[in-house]
């Protein structure tokens, strides 16, 4: 049984048009469907486009063997750069896959625990038998809302891996990026910087009541701190050395494992929809981090906050 078309001039046979709209249902699951799609890749943020080649570059990436730091290491790698990552962990197994990922042989990992400033030592001394040179220092590993924990160099645990551990870091390495100039820095902090106070008569947190996300905003406060000092003390166009502090954003990965969502199974997996959808993927929060690395425009650029 044949249907006449509805509209003049439609071949018999073909669909009429004006059936689409006898039902709203289509049309309404388009709409949700692309706002939500829209929404989700609003929250994930834009990309870095940049195909600069990294073949002579020298890079260190600290937490480089998990989160927004492999993939760091990852695009670094593709680009061909000899990375090396800076870890608490063995990260051989993260070389491994990133070498077959990228076939970049030039992986290496490093032991460096950041609530040590031995570790820290050890690691430099590690580095500079193989390199002389380091174009990229990315001070990318942290912690978050840990329990309180004095390190065994008597600092509050988040004050020491989050600023003073890179601080140090930065120091040790600092006649190495200055002899490859240009050069440039990155330090990973937080919109809780804004929240924080540095109360230098109590910086551990021995008299006061110690507060997980207080200890957390402080030490990323004073990454921000150290980030606006270095660049005044050390002006871009004397030493060739840039530092700038990177934002990533609500990242998914595990400096969350603290967060009181994370202690409950009922809850972590009540909000993990939400969390997915909400957060970005480490791959996304490296971007900000990738393009302040590479972008010409800011070769000169010292002392800012990118997000």
């Amino acid at each position: 049984m044949s249907t006449k078309p509805s509209m003049p001039g439609l071949p018999p046979g073909m669909p009429d048009p004006e059936a689409i709209f006898q039902s709203w249902w289509p049309i309404i699951i388009a709409l949700v469907g692309g706002l939500f799609y829209g929404i989700r890749q609003y929250f994930r943020g834009a990309r870095c486009t940049s195909e600069l080649k990294l073949e002579d570059k020298v890079a260190i990436v600290t937490g480089g063997n998990g989160g927004i730091g492999r993939y760091i290491v990852e695009d670094f790698a593709k680009r061909g750069a000899r990375v090396y990552i800076a870890c608490v962990s063995d990260g051989e197994a993260v070389v491994k896959e990133v070498k077959e990922k990228t076939k970049n042989e030039k992986i290496f990992a490093i032991k460096c625990d950041l609530s040590s400033l031995k570790s820290v030592q050890s690691f430099v001394d590690a580095f500079k038998k193989k390199e002389d040179k380091l174009h990229y220092l990315i001070n990318n590993a942290g912690v978050m809302m840990a329990p309180k924990s004095i390190t065994d160099d008597k600092f509050e645990y988040h004050l020491q891996v989050n600023y003073l551990g890179h601080f140090f870091l930065t120091h040790l390495l600092y006649d190495t990026l200055k002899q490859s100039a240009p050069s440039r820095i990155m330090n990973t902090t937080a919109p809780a910087y804004q929240l924080a106070e540095l109360d230098f008569e109590d910086i551990n947190f021995e008299t006061k009541e110690y507060v997980p996300s207080a200890a957390y905003a402080q030490s990323k406060l004073a990454v921000v701190f150290f980030t606006k000092e270095f660049a005044k003390r050390f002006p871009v166009e004397d030493v060739g050395v840039t530092m700038n502090c990177i934002i990533p954003g609500v990242v998914r990965t595990k400096i969350h494992r603290h967060m009181p969502f994370r202690q409950s199974a009922f809850i972590n997996l009540t909000f993990a929809p939400f969390m997915w959808y909400m957060m970005k993927h480490p791959e996304d929060g490296a971007q900000t981090t990738v393009f302040c690395t590479l972008a010409d425009a800011l070769s000169k650029v010292s002392g800012f906050l990118y997000k």
